[in-house]
């Protein structure tokens, strides 16, 4: 049977809850959310939530993700005259910040447990670089004040009208960068969520979506 639109928007909405439960990394959601907007029927649709719980062979109506508490506290990472890395897998419960001081910031989210809807980052950046790296697909925020230096997105990211995982960065940077760039201009990671589903590729792949192009990731060393 032929999917709908408000099944497949119920779809998207059970994989923003499965992640507020710690089911799916950042990188996860990110394919599955576009994979459900790429679905075509019921069975296709059921498969990118076969291993959820709850799992039926037609979508339900998922419950609202729980709201995020207010005045949580933010985790800091600081690099002064050094560098500091998160990589692998973390979870994000709160809020980030990263501080650089003649120093360089690395954080890796693509294989993040994020529990909000969104990930929230403040980047404060003097004589130094952050560097935050997202999935492709993921909707980019940036804002902020550059004086002497440079805040830019390097991002493939979903068609207008979907309902993609968001990324905000607030960035103040005084000679120095911050760049948020997305996986595929990045070095590779070990997982299996990029192949986890043939169809969803091949139709990820078929001309007029959205100006989406999936890059050839054998360059990058993935066969």
């Amino acid at each position: 049977m032929r999917a709908s639109d408000a099944e497949r928007e119920s779809v998207v909405e059970r994989l923003r809850v499965a992640s507020a439960e710690g089911r799916l990394t950042l990188g996860e959601l990110t394919e599955r959310t576009e994979a459900a907007y790429l679905a075509q029927t019921h069975g296709e649709l059921a498969q990118i939530t076969a291993d959820l719980p709850g799992a039926a062979p037609a979508p339900a109506p998922a419950p609202a993700a729980p709201a995020a508490p207010q005045g949580r506290m933010r985790k800091w990472i600081v690099a002064v005259m050094g560098d500091a890395k998160r990589t692998g897998t973390w979870r994000i419960d709160d809020g980030i910040g990263a501080v650089c001081v003649m120093g360089d910031v690395v954080l890796d989210l693509r294989q993040a447990e994020v529990r909000g809807r969104e990930v929230d980052i403040v980047a404060t950046c003097v004589m130094g670089d952050v560097k935050i790296i997202v999935p492709d697909g993921v909707d980019v925020e940036l804002s902020g004040v550059t004086i002497m230096g440079d805040k830019k997105v390097q991002v493939v990211e979903a068609p207008r009208g979907q309902s993609a995982p968001v990324v905000k960065v607030t960035a103040y940077v005084l000679m120095g960068d911050v760049k948020i760039i997305g996986d595929s201009r990045a070095e590779p990671i070990k997982r299996g969520w990029f192949a986890w589903s043939e169809w969803w590729q091949e139709r990820r792949r078929r001309p007029g979506y959205g100006g989406y192009e999936v890059p050839d990731r054998r360059h990058h060393g993935l066969h």
